[in-house]
C-alpha cells in the first residue's frame, strides 16, 4: 500500500485524495450508492480526514458524491430510470452549443478544437479510458465555450460530469478495444463548425449524442439488469 500522506503538504494531500477518489468513482471501483466513510478512506489513502473531507465536498459539487442529511456521504447513484431524461438533456444542450459555436467561432477556436481532438485520439490509441473521458469532456466543453453563453456552458459541464461513469461503461462496451472510428463524429463536428454550417453542425452533434446513447442502452440490455444495480445495494458489475 502506498503511503500517500507521507511527507506531503495539506494542499498536496487534498489534491491527491480528490484525484484518487474521483478516479475510483468514475471507474466504478467505488460503486454507485456506496457509503463513503471518512475513517475508512483515511486508512485507505493513509492521510488525515481533513483532505478526505475536502475531496468529498469538491466531488459533491461535481455530482459524483451525495451528502446525506446526517452529514454522511455516498457515491452518487446512477438510477437507470433517469437515463432517458439525462440523454435527452445532453443531446439538446450539445445540439444547441454546437450550433451556436458554428455561428460564433474564430480561427483560434477551431485550432483549439483540433488540439482537443488530437488529445482524444491519443487517449484512444493508448486505450486509456480515464484519459478518453477527460479529453472527450474537454472537446465538448471547448465547443460550449465557443458558443459564448456561460449558462449553457455551466449546464453542459454539469451534464458531462454526471455522465463520466456512463462514458466509462460506454468505452468498456467495445470488445477488443475502442475503435478509432469513435472519434469520427468529432472530426465531422469540427469541420461543420469551421465551415460555419450551423445546420450540419447541429445534425452531427445530435447524431453523435444519439449514437452514444443507443450503444450504452444496448450495452445495458445485453447484461442482466440485476448485475447493474445502480441504486446502491449491490452495484458491482459482473464481467462476462
Amino acid at each position: 500500500m502506498t503511503h500517500y500522506g507521507a511527507g506531503r503538504k495539506r494542499g498536496d494531500s487534498s489534491k491527491l485524495a480528490y484525484e484518487q477518489l474521483r478516479k475510483s468513482i468514475i471507474n466504478l471501483e467505488l460503486s454507485p450508492g456506496e457509503l463513503l466513510d471518512e475513517a475508512s478512506l483515511s486508512k485507505r489513502f493513509l492521510m488525515s480526514r481533513s483532505p478526505i473531507r475536502e475531496a468529498l465536498i469538491k466531488l459533491s459539487m461535481e455530482g459524483l458524491v451525495q451528502t446525506l442529511p446526517n452529514k454522511n456521504s455516498l457515491v452518487a447513484p446512477m438510477p437507470v430510470d433517469d437515463l432517458p431524461e439525462y440523454f435527452d438533456a445532453l443531446s439538446l444542450i450539445q445540439r444547441l452549443v454546437t450550433r451556436l459555436a458554428a455561428k460564433s467561432r474564430t480561427d483560434e477556436d477551431v485550432a483549439r478544437m483540433h488540439q482537443c481532438q488530437e488529445a482524444f485520439k491519443t487517449a484512444l490509441t493508448a486505450d486509456d479510458f480515464s484519459m478518453m473521458i477527460e479529453t472527450n469532456r474537454e472537446f465538448h466543453l471547448k465547443i460550449s465555450e465557443v458558443a459564448r453563453n456561460k449558462y449553457f456552458h455551466l449546464l453542459h459541464s454539469r451534464l458531462l460530469d454526471e455522465g463520466r461513469r456512463m462514458l466509462y461503461l460506454y468505452f468498456g462496451s467495445f470488445r477488443g478495444g475502442v475503435p478509432s472510428s469513435v472519434s469520427d463524429d468529432h472530426d465531422l463536428i469540427i469541420t461543420a463548425i469551421e465551415n460555419k454550417d450551423q445546420e450540419l453542425a447541429e445534425k452531427y452533434a445530435e447524431r453523435h449524442a444519439k449514437d452514444v446513447c443507443d450503444r450504452f442502452v444496448r450495452h445495458l440490455a445485453r447484461r442482466n439488469i440485476d448485475d447493474f444495480d445502480v441504486r446502491g445495494d449491490s452495484t458491482k458489475i459482473k464481467q462476462g
